[in-house]
C-alpha cells in the first residue's frame, strides 16, 4: 500500500533553509506524479512543488518560484523539498502527497492528490 512519511520541518529564522523529505513506498515514482502542499491556520491548502514522472517535470507557484527545489533519490525512494530564503509566510504545515501520473507536473499543483502524508510543521521566525 502507499505510504508517505515528512521529515524535516522545524523552527527556521527568516532568510533561512530547510530540506523537507518524504519517504515514499508503495508505489513506483516513474507512474505518479508527487508534490508537496502546505497548509497555514485559516488559509487554504497550496501546491508548492511537483514532480510528473510521466515526463519528468517540476512545477512551482510563484510565491516559491526560485526559492524552492524539489528532487528525488529513486535508490532512496524520497523526495526532497529544498527551501531556500525561507519567509515567515512560509510557515505551514507541509505535507507529501501523490497521484498516478499521466499529465504534467503543473496540472498537479491543483489537483485532489489520492495519497497523503501526515506533515511536517515548518515555522518561519525571528
Amino acid at each position: 500500500q502507499v505510504q508517505l512519511v515528512e521529515s524535516g520541518g522545524g523552527l527556521v529564522q527568516p532568510g533561512g533553509s530547510l530540506r523537507l523529505s518524504c519517504a515514499y513506498s508503495g508505489f513506483i515514482l516513474d507512474y505518479y506524479a508527487i508534490g508537496w502542499f502546505r497548509q497555514a491556520p485559516g488559509k487554504e491548502r497550496e501546491g508548492v512543488s511537483c514532480f510528473s514522472g510521466s515526463d519528468g517535470s517540476t512545477a512551482y507557484p510563484d510565491s516559491v518560484k526560485g526559492r524552492f527545489t524539489i528532487s528525488r533519490d529513486t535508490a532512496k525512494n524520497t523526495v526532497y523539498l529544498q527551501m531556500n530564503s525561507l519567509r515567515p509566510e512560509d510557515t505551514a504545515v507541509y505535507y507529501c502527497a501523490t497521484a498516478r501520473a499521466g499529465y504534467s507536473a503543473n496540472y498537479y499543483l491543483n489537483y485532489p492528490m489520492d495519497y497523503w502524508g501526515k506533515g511536517t510543521l515548518v515555522t518561519v521566525s525571528p
